[in-house]
């Protein structure tokens, strides 16, 4: 029996070819009754996906692969760049993963623990694992609960680790043989698979990274861009910001699997080339992310080769206001809490910010029928989503009195000023066609409402590459505003959430990772993070996390959202076995992946 959470997950998938999309309104779920135990049950179908003609691995040849992003790094622990913990997913298995409908599967653990099948306990502070057995990694050796427990210390043990809100709950993991782990949580915690589950918190090898750890981390070029894994696939070259040669796991569990023998790995270019790469010229086998306008798609999709595939999940285009001041005449100690935002600290001039953007014309031209306007961070499962609609209608009289009010008036150049401060901004977000035209209709509505919009767009790879020593990345966010979108594992938002705590503020001391882009902190808001991480009942929790979510958007306007994104990739005519999946990687399942004859 399904619980609440693959109840969810279920009734908020919208899983449509594009021209569906358009006509088709996403399904918003039933309510779901409360379970004593918030467990999603393992997806019976993917223990084997029954694909026809897979007769031995390797036996589909080559395919190509393209992501515009292109990755830097291997290690989902030193990046929280999509494009690298994508990547690593061909290589690096977590304990659990989330299937194209929300539910939790089991890959390197034997099921999914319950409070009923006793893998949970009923205090909640403890979850079991018993793992797969005769699993190996990709060099042979055997895969063990040591691994597991290492993957812990790893993450706990290094400067900056990209994933440590996930870990901050647990008070230690035990291995008690070698096929059971046991992970003992400081408090109850009652939604635990966030937890070595997904893509985002995968299992690392000991043996490879056990002399990487604490300020070695980042300097273990040969681990951090070759690791060994359990996965479908594994790295022959890897060249980063430019392109992965991927070959089957010859340990692989399944004899059979992965259909494709080699895989080619390529990062970079736009999101208009990779489209055509696939549905005009046929050049490459599958695209993600086609973060494209409507009209542009469809044109793509009339050459033949390929199509698209889109669902809607979490992903949320927004703007991210910088509560700090990242003015370079502070030194290191620019964007840090040493030095407050000159105007942005002022939440009246950021909600003025929000109410001048008019977000149904930035659906219109930008996403069409794969695109809503949003005003919350987590726009799903629909339990979890706010009814906050208050931004969604433009309001420049409005904004324009809120920033009079707060003091900062007209000039004569047509830039306001206070105190001798003028409202002077760099926006800076990633290189691709609709971000560059959301930029130009915003700084357009800012620039109306007396605002100087300086416009910088970075390579997606250099942005969202976490390197320490570039200037350019949205972790150390050297600019007023940025506009990106991410998203979670899963369906719980819980670690989501979590991630605007204070101590997750990315800087210099932790080598500027982190995932509070915002530099926010709020007392009450940890406090809250704590009570969720801590509260059993799915009603509350859902409640809980919509406080979260407004204290977010529609208190501070620290995170300001502007459209809910289905997920849009492509994929050639002759590549079978493709899940989109908005839930997990979108390469979740890429050992099931077939050529088609």
């Amino acid at each position: 029996m399904k619980t609440r959470y693959s109840l969810i997950a279920a009734g908020a998938l919208v899983a449509l070819s594009l021209p569906a999309l358009s006509q088709t309104a996403p399904a918003k779920p039933a309510p779901a009754k409360a379970t004593p135990s918030p467990a999603p049950a393992a997806a019976k179908a993917a223990a084997a996906p029954a694909k026809p003609g897979l007769a031995q691995r390797g036996s589909s040849g080559h395919v190509n692969v393209i992501y515009w992003q292109a990755p830097s790094i291997l290690n989902p622990y030193l990046s929280s760049g999509t494009k690298d913990i994508e990547s690593a997913s061909l290589i690096l298995e977590p304990l659990l993963r989330f299937n194209e409908k929300g539910e939790m599967v089991p890959y390197l653990a034997e099921s999914v623990p319950t409070v009923e099948n006793g893998g949970f306990s009923k205090d909640y502070k403890s979850i079991t694992y018993k793992l797969k057995k005769g699993i190996k990694w990709s060099d042979g050796s055997p895969f063990t609960a040591t691994d597991v427990a290492f993957t812990y210390d790893y993450c706990t043990g290094i400067t900056g680790c990209a994933k440590a809100n996930t870990f901050e709950p647990i008070a230690k993991i035990d291995a008690l043989d070698s096929h059971t782990i046991v992970i003992t949580f400081k408090a109850p915690k009652p939604y635990p698979y966030d937890v070595l589950n997904g893509a985002t918190t995968p299992i690392l090898q000991r043996a490879q990274f056990k002399d990487c750890l604490g300020d070695k981390a980042p300097s273990c070029s040969k681990q951090n861009f070759n690791p060994i894994g359990t996965g479908p696939f594994m790295v022959k070259d890897f060249r980063p910001n430019d392109v992965i040669q991927l070959v089957a796991n010859p340990n692989y569990r399944d004899a059979n699997k992965p259909a494709f023998a080699t895989m080619t790995f390529k990062g970079g270019g736009d999101a208009a080339a990779a489209g055509r790469a696939v549905m005009e010229t046929g050049e490459f086998d599958y695209a993600w992310n086609l973060q494209l306008a409507p009209d542009v798609l469809a044109r793509m999709a009339r050459g033949g080769k390929g199509k698209t595939v889109s669902a809607f999940g979490t992903l949320v285009e927004r703007i991210e206001m910088n509560l700090t001041d990242p003015a370079a005449k502070h030194g290191d100690l620019r964007s840090t809490t040493k030095f407050p935002h000159p105007y942005l600290n002022d939440v009246r001039v950021r909600k003025a910010l929000s109410m001048a953007i008019d977000r149904n014309i930035l659906v219109e031209i930008g996403y069409g029928p794969a695109g809503r306007p949003t005003c919350n961070l987590v726009p799903a499962p629909a339990a979890f989503a706010s009814n906050n609609t208050d931004c969604i209608k433009q309001d420049m009289a409005g904004a324009k009195a809120l920033l009079d009010q707060a003091g900062w008036r007209m000039g004569a150049d047509g830039v306001r000023a206070k105190d001798g401060v003028k409202m002077e901004m760099l926006y800076q977000t990633s290189t691709n066609a609709v971000r560059q035209t959301f930029q130009t209709l915003v700084k357009q509505w800012w620039t109306e409402l007396g605002i100087k919009v300086e416009l910088r767009n970075i390579s997606a790879s250099v942005f969202f590459g976490g390197d320490a020593g570039s200037p350019d990345t949205f972790q150390k966010f050297y600019a007023d505003v940025e506009m990106y979108a991410n998203n979670f594992d899963g369906t719980d938002p819980e670690n989501y959430l979590a991630e605007h705590i204070c101590s997750r503020i990315p800087r210099p001391e932790t080598q500027w990772q982190g995932t509070n882009m915002n530099r926010y902190c709020n007392a009450d808001y940890d406090k809250l993070v704590t009570e969720l991480r801590q509260t059993v009942s799915t009603e509350k929790r859902a409640t809980i996390a919509k406080r979260l979510n407004e204290m977010l958007t529609k208190d501070s306007y620290v995170v300001v959202p502007l459209v809910d994104r289905g997920r849009v990739s492509s994929h050639a005519n002759s590549l079978g076995g493709v899940k989109l999946n908005t839930w997990d990687s979108e390469l979740w399942n890429a050992a099931d992946w077939f050529r088609i004859k």
